[in-house]
């Protein structure tokens, strides 16, 4: 009879198999760099650099963070002190995210930085740095830069990229060490919540927010009362992740900018989460959800005609949805609250699930990860790693089959599509049991899936000519 799996046995396990790959969450909260307005993986980043351990922090550790950080991690409201450096003549160096423009008009060809953070956009930048970091033309990368005031003006001359090296058949076969409930407790830690404070069930719907990393054009909606932590990975994960919270969405934004020719987020991020839908303003929606249908059926971006291009990116939608006394939906139709654009049904049917995020429990202070787990840049690359992996994709497409003499393509599609990645997020690996595929994945699979055809047979005649309950051979 095997042991009950403890917090102290596991965070000795993932010590031993991943080594340096592994940190304790702990010391991210009480180093106090989430005050300086950096993302998960880059603070994680400063702070394995500069002071490795295990537990809180210490007072000595910490006097060593701040005075890196003020030196070197500038706030936001401080941008004025880094130029006035600058304008003394200071060779500056700063940890920050970098974009590079490209400025193509009659009189000016050139590329140019974009450091937005300091309020810096039109930096000069070796034409050697871009060509080994092409990153920084599509989603931009973190990195220590170091700046000085030239004659041209301010430039760039020395970039080192924040950056996690990872070798996917190593992450499969550490994956071999762990038994299915070490593997996810060790997930949920890495992505920043406390696996002891949640049951099982909790912990698929968590783990359901890391599909849209792990497949290629895997698009859902999460429906949430506000405190469940919607946003919270997303913001940390991955640099590849881009999320839009408030202010003004607009087809350029998306799509690609016709007078310009910029791409747009779908083009430029793996996975693009919109926020808080219900309270975006959406520049022109019937345009916007024309191309998103468009680019959710077959994965291409084109507006008007002028561009087109293919895009892997995953689309994830986070919406607030209110409850009763007893914590369920109030409306029956659980879009009923979405703008009424994103409720058409031919949109609607498009999504591959809907995450029942009402069905986990709201976080608290000790929600959040306390013991050790994968670091959140190693970490966020594995998964995206993952969605060239075909492997988990082959197993769910000669598995799956939904039972009935008339069968939804999309219902299909879409249930074999997150099962893969339930499997590559759960058994990387690939060894899995029909039982195990059967609980892990197939089940919670249907279950997000049918809750998407559950809106669509309420609100469209049209496909109740299917039957009501998804169901496999």
């Amino acid at each position: 009879m095997t042991s009950p799996l403890t917090p102290e046995a596991l965070d000795e396990k993932v010590k031993t198999v991943f080594g340096r790959l592994a940190i304790d969450k702990r010391r991210l909260p009480s180093s106090q760099l989430n005050r300086r307005s950096v993302p998960a993986y880059v603070a994680e980043w400063v702070l394995d650099s500069l002071a490795p351990g295990e537990g809180i922090v210490t007072p000595e550790e910490l006097n060593k963070i701040q005075t890196w950080a003020d030196r070197f991690l500038p706030l936001p409201d401080e941008a004025k002190v880094i130029k006035n450096r600058l304008l003394n003549g200071e060779v500056v160096k700063v940890l920050t995210p970098v974009e590079v423009e490209i400025i193509l008009t009659k009189r000016t060809k050139e590329r140019v930085a974009q450091l937005k953070l300091l309020g810096l956009n039109e930096v000069q930048i070796n034409d050697g740095i871009v060509e080994a970091y092409p990153d920084l033309l599509k989603q931009g990368m973190w990195g220590v830069v170091e700046l000085t005031d030239t004659e041209e003006g301010i430039a760039l001359t020395s970039f080192k990229p924040m950056q996690a090296s990872v070798n996917l058949e190593i992450y499969k076969e550490k994956r071999a060490a762990f038994s299915l409930e070490e593997w996810r407790a060790l997930l949920l830690n890495s992505m920043g919540y406390n696996p002891w404070k949640f049951n099982e069930r909790e912990k698929t719907y968590l783990l359901c927010r890391l599909l849209p990393l792990v497949e290629k054009n895997l698009h859902l909606l999460e429906l949430a009362p506000k405190g469940t932590g919607k946003s919270y990975l997303y913001e940390n994960i991955n640099p590849r992740v881009r999320l839009l919270s408030g202010g003004n969405v607009s087809p350029a934004v998306l799509f690609v900018n016709n007078a310009s020719g910029q791409w747009g987020l779908l083009a430029r991020f793996a996975v693009v989460v919109l926020d808080e839908v219900q309270t975006l303003k959406f520049e022109k929606p019937q345009e916007i959800v024309g191309g998103l249908k468009g680019f959710l059926a077959n994965g291409r971006l084109t507006r008007g005609g002028l561009y087109e291009t293919s895009s892997p990116a995953s689309l994830v939608m986070l919406a607030n949805i209110l409850l009763d006394n007893e914590q369920r939906p109030i409306n029956s139709l659980l879009v009923k609250e979405l703008p009424d654009f994103l409720r058409e049904t031919a949109f609607l049917d498009r999504l591959r699930g809907i995450i029942p995020g009402w069905k986990v429990r709201k976080l608290s202070g000790d929600s959040f990860a306390q013991g050790m787990g994968l670091k959140s840049d190693f970490f966020g690359d594995a998964l995206l790693a993952l969605r060239e992996d075909m492997t988990a994709n082959q197993y769910a497409q000669n598995t799956i089959t939904l039972a009935g003499e008339k069968r939804n393509k999309r219902n299909e599609d879409a249930v074999r599509l997150i099962a893969s990645g339930l499997m590559k997020l759960q058994f990387p690996h690939g060894q899995v049991s029909s039982e195990d595929f059967e609980v892990y994945c197939l089940r919670p699979a249907i279950e997000l899936r049918q809750l998407v055809w559950e809106q669509l047979y309420r609100l469209d005649a049209e496909y109740r000519q299917y039957g009501e309950e998804i169901r496999v051979v």
